[in-house]
């Protein structure tokens, strides 16, 4: 069990702390709002109307022990920075922040976020890249040079095999897992096993590898 602090219980904060105690973590759940707070109180271990960005508050409430931190404030730049800088201070070291724009970004990146979340961004992108492609089932970004992508076996590949394709040489891509969706089964991938027309690959390569995939019949 982990321990995790969640500040900010919009949409998304609420999902990613009811789904880190839903796994088996305790979660601290802190928001002004105490109508918030009620409602996502017996989904999580333990939740508080307080202010996040003071120090003093964090450390009274024992924040200081969380492995992780993830703050999700909406679009209150002030809040989102302050409370980043009062984690910082009571020593949690892996403080993940949702923004709402590049500036934003920008900002809790060079004041030392683990990482900054742009989920509207990255959906925007999954969802036009699967719009633009017939093949392309699932992508995620990982980075601006680096992506996962799940798509359906292109007919000049089925009958062969990984080894035969040699895929990393030929199109610079890996594949990481196929998805045999008769059986509805997803396995390590085995190099002399035949593709076939059933199964889907998650392969990674870059964007611009990911998008001439989509191309092939």
């Amino acid at each position: 069990m982990q321990r995790f602090t969640v500040i900010g219980l919009g949409n998304f904060g609420a999902f990613v702390a009811t789904r880190l105690y839903d796994l088996g973590h305790e979660v601290i759940a802190i928001d002004t709002r105490q109508d918030v707070v009620d409602r996502i109180g017996p989904a999580v271990t333990r939740a508080i109307a307080a202010d996040a960005t003071s120090v003093a508050t964090l450390r009274e409430l024992g924040v200081g022990n969380s492995d992780a931190a993830v703050v999700s404030t909406g679009e209150d730049l002030g809040a989102s920075v302050l409370a980043l800088l009062a984690l910082r201070d009571v020593g949690v070291v892996e403080i993940f922040v949702k923004v709402h724009s590049e500036q934003h970004r920008r900002i809790v990146d060079a004041l030392g976020a683990a990482e900054s979340v742009f989920p509207e961004r990255q959906a925007a992108k999954a969802l036009a890249a699967r719009l633009t492609s017939g093949k392309l089932l699932r992508y995620v970004e990982l980075g601006d040079e680096f992506g996962l992508q799940e798509m359906a076996v292109p007919e000049q590949w089925c009958g062969k095999t990984l080894r035969e394709l040699a895929l990393p040489a030929e199109h610079k891509l890996q594949v990481v897992a196929v998805h045999d969706m008769l059986r509805d089964a997803v396995e390590i991938p085995d190099a002399d096993k035949p593709l076939t027309p059933s199964d889907t690959l998650l392969v990674a390569a870059t964007p611009q590898v990911l998008e001439a995939l989509t191309r092939l019949r």
